[in-house]
């Protein structure tokens, strides 16, 4: 049998629209999980039908055919591996629960535009090709470009700092890169940032814009998408504001007290993180005052207490969601911070010279999209939160 032609078939409805105020009321209608098909018939309320009601076909029309057996069951009934669906995407994203998670990513993003939007910022694009790496020289893509070589941008943040001395208030929404060597279910190497960058800003600041927008996006999902959360069985609780702030000191304190001590000045590995994600259960919160030297080189320490810098972290249970702080305006302190480092200056001649030029103090952070939906959607691992995750062992689809 032949593929049949759309030629005058037009969509009338999609299937969500079909409900029993259209009793008797002609309709087309396409889709299905596997062959692609039209429908073209009268709807019928119906005490028998699932959602009380029917369409009585009088004509379908199959436009193409799926070739059995397939990769993997769209209907989910037949649970399949993570590896397995990845490798099926298409099919996987079938799923009316995959469709949800992708629906609220959706709308993470509009509501996201739309916050910045009402606080004045202008939304930027930024380079993903770079000359020097932002972060120092750990996890960068090389790439040769053209006779020399190149990298790929591990975030935008040198560049957004300098365009806080044109436009003062920015925020980008971008991938950026990462050679992630862990294969962890938090992890990848490709993923979307939410990047802010505020003049005449401090971390205080920008601690506030971010905890306003989160409930500003927890609001609008809970009312937007609540027909994804129920195919997803999940409820959002919007927080209190404030978020809670605990120092790097005080959570050192508390993880020593429960059997994992850290050494100052070290990051907090992941079981540790596991811990405090038992005393913090849903909660978001801040891990602020931390140690100078696990920080970045544009990251401002504190004046009376140089050892400390103005940063923090945004947590959900034990997923570090964002990062962000205070960044250096003084071009002399940023070149301490860049040999402290082992980070060469003259690596970063471009960005220094900006300094002077005139450059205001200012104050930014990055939230990452994958992890923020994986806390929205409760999922576990952050590759089912991205369409088509990349990592040090996917390449492909």
């Amino acid at each position: 049998m032949g593929l049949d032609r759309l030629e005058d078939w037009r969509r009338t409805h999609y299937s969500t629209e079909i409900t029993p105020n259209l009793d008797g009321q002609k309709v087309t209608v396409f889709g299905k999980k596997q062959c692609v098909v039209g429908v073209r018939g009268v709807v019928k309320k119906s005490e028998k039908a699932q959602l009380g009601v029917e369409i009585i076909p009088e004509e379908i029309k199959i436009l193409n055919y799926a070739q059995h057996p397939l990769a993997l069951d769209p209907t989910g009934r037949i649970p399949a591996e993570l590896d397995v669906r990845l490798d099926a995407r298409i099919l996987d994203l079938r799923r009316p629960e995959n469709r949800a998670i992708f629906k609220i990513n959706h709308e993470i993003l509009s509501l996201t535009r739309e916050y910045f939007e009402k606080e004045g910022f202008l939304e930027i694009q930024t380079p993903k090709i770079i000359a020097t790496a932002t972060e120092g020289g750990a996890a960068l893509f090389p790439v040769v470009y053209f006779d020399r070589e190149a990298f790929l941008a591990q975030s935008p943040q040198l560049y957004k700092e300098q365009l806080t001395s044109v436009f003062e208030k920015v925020y980008e929404i971008a991938p950026f890169f990462r050679a992630e060597e862990s294969r962890t279910t938090r992890h990848i190497a490709e993923f979307i940032s939410i990047d802010v960058e505020q003049a005449f800003s401090t971390w205080e600041d920008v601690m506030k814009l971010l905890e306003n927008l989160i409930v500003f996006v927890l609001e609008g999902v809970k009312k937007k998408c609540y027909r994804e959360l129920k195919i997803l069985k999940r409820e959002i609780k919007i927080p209190s504001l404030p978020f809670k702030r605990y120092s790097y000191d005080e959570v050192l304190k508390v993880l020593e007290g429960k059997g994992f001590p850290i050494s100052w000045g070290e990051d907090i590995p992941t079981p540790a993180l596991r811990v405090l994600g038992e005393l913090h259960p849903e909660e978001y919160y801040f891990i602020v005052d931390w140690p100078t030297q696990s920080k970045p080189f544009y990251i401002k320490p504190k004046d009376d207490k140089p050892e400390i810098c103005e940063a923090f972290d945004l947590m959900y249970s034990w997923i570090e969601l964002a990062s962000g702080g205070t960044r250096i305006h003084d071009k002399e302190t940023l070149i301490k911070r860049l040999k402290e480092q082992d980070l060469n200056p003259e690596s970063f001649k471009h960005h220094l010279k900006v300094f002077d030029w005139g450059f205001p103090p200012h104050a930014g952070w990055g939230l990452g999209l994958s992890r923020f939906l994986m806390v929205l959607t409760g999922k576990e691992n952050v590759r089912e939160c991205v369409l088509f995750p990349r990592d040090r062992d996917r390449l492909e689809p």
